[in-house]
C-alpha cells in the first residue's frame, strides 16, 4: 500500500545567481528577501490546502530562521499548520521537525497538541535537535542546549523528549533532570481555589500529590499565595493531544546513532537525502534496533512491515526533490533553473556534513569542502528529474532496491527560483502523472479518513 506526502523547506521565490567565487544565492537585497519570504509563507498555506484537495497524505514542513542567503525558510511550523488546519480535513500535518532543543518543552508540548486538538487528532510530531550555530545558539544558548557542544545538545534533546511525553501522558506530572526541574522547586503556590479543588474526591489526584503545604508565614501577608511554606509539586498540561497516548513522533536522521535511538523508541524516521544504497543500510539499521527492543510502539502493536506499513503508518519514509517536466517543456532550459535551485541549496547544505553522506554506502565520505552540483544529485537519484515515466520509474526503483513492503514516498517539490504557483503545478502534475502509476505498483494508496471537528461555528446571535 502506498502513501504520498509533500515536504516544504520553504526556499526563496527571489531569482538566483552565481557570485564571483561560484556559490549560488538570492539575487536580490536584504528588503526583496523580506518580501519573498512573505511570499513564500502565504504560498506554504497554500500548499498545504492543495495538498489534501490532490490527494496526498501528508504535509512535513521544517524549522529554520535567519537566511538571507535563500535556501529555507520556515520559523514556525506548527503556527502555519493550524492554518492549514484551520481549512483542511483529511491530510496529516508533520514537522520534519520542531527543533526541539530551540525551545522550552512544556510550551512546544503545549502548541504541538493545541495543533492536534485543532486539526481533529491529524499531527504527527517531528523532532529534531538542530545543526547550524546561527539558529541553535540565538535559541538554544540561554537554554544550555549548545550545538558547540554536541553531548550536550544530545543531552539536552532527550530529556525535551520525555518532558513533552510526560505532559502528554501524566494527567498532573513533574520532572527532575540535568537542565528541567519542573516545576521548580521553589514555587509558591498557597491558593485556596486550587485546594478546594483538589480536596474534592474523585478528580484524579489530591492535594498532597499536587501540592506541599505548610502554614502562613511572613510573606503571605500580602496575598496568601506567596506563603513560601506552601510550593507547588506538579502541573497538568491543557490541552493534551486528541491521539493516545500521543501522536507519532518522526525525526529526520543521518548517523547511525540517531537511527538507532528511533528504532529504540518508536520514532519514525525520516530520510536525509542519501543515495539508494546509503538508505538501505540506514533502513537496515533502523529495522535491526526496532526488533532488538520488540518493535516498539505508540499503540503496541508490535511488528510493523519492512521499511513502511501505511495501515500502522510506521517505520522509515522516504523523501526525495521532484521536478516533472511539463508538456512541450524545452528539457535544456528547465535544467537550467532546476540546477540553480538545487546548487543554492547545496551550496549551503553542503558544508555542515551533507555532502558527505552523499558518498555511496560502501565508499569514504566526501569532502565537507566539494561543490555539489545538481548533476551529482541527480545521478545520486536524491534529485529526480525529468519525464513522468521517469520520475515514477527511479523512484520505484529506489522502492525496490530498499526492499520496501509498502510505500511512503514524500516529494520536495519547492525549489528556490520558482514561484508558488509553479510548485503547485508540480504538485498536481506528479498526482495526475506519476501517482497513478505508483498506486498500482505499490496495491492501492491508503485514503486518509475525514475528521469533523467544526472550526467553523455558526454564531448563535446576530452580530
Amino acid at each position: 500500500m502506498l502513501e504520498l506526502g509533500v515536504f516544504h523547506n520553504g526556499a526563496s521565490d527571489l531569482p538566483k545567481k552565481i557570485t564571483p567565487d561560484g556559490m549560488v544565492v538570492n539575487d536580490g537585497t536584504v528588503a526583496d528577501t523580506h518580501a519573498s519570504f512573505q511570499r513564500v509563507l502565504i504560498g506554504q498555506v497554500r500548499q498545504g490546502i492543495l495538498a489534501e484537495k490532490l490527494g496526498f497524505n501528508y504535509w512535513f514542513m521544517t524549522e529554520h530562521h535567519f537566511q538571507p542567503e535563500g535556501p529555507e525558510f520556515s520559523p514556525n511550523p506548527l503556527l502555519v499548520e493550524s492554518a492549514i488546519a484551520a481549512q483542511t480535513r483529511r491530510i496529516r500535518l508533520g514537522q520534519q521537525a520542531n527543533i526541539i532543543t530551540w525551545w522550552e518543552p512544556v510550551r512546544l508540548a503545549e502548541q504541538a497538541a493545541m495543533l492536534d486538538v485543532i486539526s481533529g487528532g491529524r499531527l504527527e510530531f517531528g523532532i529534531g535537535r538542530g545543526y547550524q550555530p546561527r539558529e541553535a545558539e540565538v535559541f538554544g544558548h540561554r537554554l544550555g542546549a549548545t550545538i558547540q557542544d554536541q553531548e550536550r545538545n544530545r543531552a539536552y534533546f532527550q530529556e525535551v523528549y520525555e518532558i513533552i511525553l510526560k505532559a502528554w501522558t501524566e494527567p498532573s506530572f513533574s520532572y527532575r533532570g540535568q537542565f528541567f526541574s519542573i516545576p521548580p522547586s521553589w514555587t509558591k503556590w498557597n491558593h485556596k481555589q486550587t485546594i478546594a479543588y483538589f480536596s474534592q474526591p474523585g478528580v484524579g489526584r489530591t492535594v498532597d500529590q499536587v501540592l506541599h503545604l505548610g502554614p502562613p508565614d511572613m510573606y503571605s501577608v500580602g496575598s496568601p499565595i506567596m506563603a513560601s511554606t506552601t510550593t507547588l509539586k506538579e502541573i497538568s498540561l491543557f490541552p493534551q493531544p486528541l491521539q493516545k497516548p500521543y501522536p507519532q513522533i518522526w525525526e529526520p536522521v543521518t548517523s547511525e546513532r540517531s537511527i538507532r535511538w528511533c528504532g529504540a523508541r518508536g520514532v519514525n524516521c525520516f530520510t536525509i537525502p542519501e543515495p539508494t544504497s546509503r538508505l538501505k543500510r540506514n533502513v537496515e539499521i533502523y529495522y535491526e534496533e526496532c526488533e532488538k527492543n520488540g518493535w516498539p510502539d505508540r499503540l503496541g502493536r508490535g511488528k510493523f512491515k519492512y521499511g513502511w506499513d501505511s495501515e500502522k503508518r510506521r517505520g522509515f519514509a522516504l523523501s526525495r526533490n521532484v521536478f516533472l517536466l511539463m508538456p512541450g517543456q524545452d528539457r535544456d532550459q528547465a535544467w537550467q533553473r532546476v540546477k540553480m535551485g538545487m546548487e543554492l541549496e547545496w551550496d549551503y547544505y553542503g558544508p555542515f556534513g551533507f555532502a558527505a553522506v552523499l558518498a555511496e554506502a560502501d565508499e569514504p565520505m566526501y569532502d565537507l569542502r566539494m561543490k555539489v552540483t545538481a548533476e551529482l544529485l541527480a545521478q545520486k537519484e536524491v534529485l529526480l528529474f525529468g519525464t513522468p515515466d521517469e520520475v515514477g520509474e527511479k523512484i520505484l526503483r529506489i522502492k525496490d532496491k530498499v526492499g520496501y513492503e509498502d510505500f511512503c514516498f514524500v516529494g520536495w517539490f519547492e525549489l528556490g527560483g520558482f514561484s508558488t504557483e509553479e510548485i503547485e503545478e508540480q504538485m498536481q502534475y506528479f498526482m495526475e502523472s506519476v501517482a497513478p502509476g505508483l498506486r498500482t505498483a505499490c496495491g492501492g494508496q491508503l485514503e486518509n479518513p475525514e475528521v469533523t471537528v467544526d472550526l467553523i461555528a455558526q454564531p448563535r446571535v446576530k452580530v
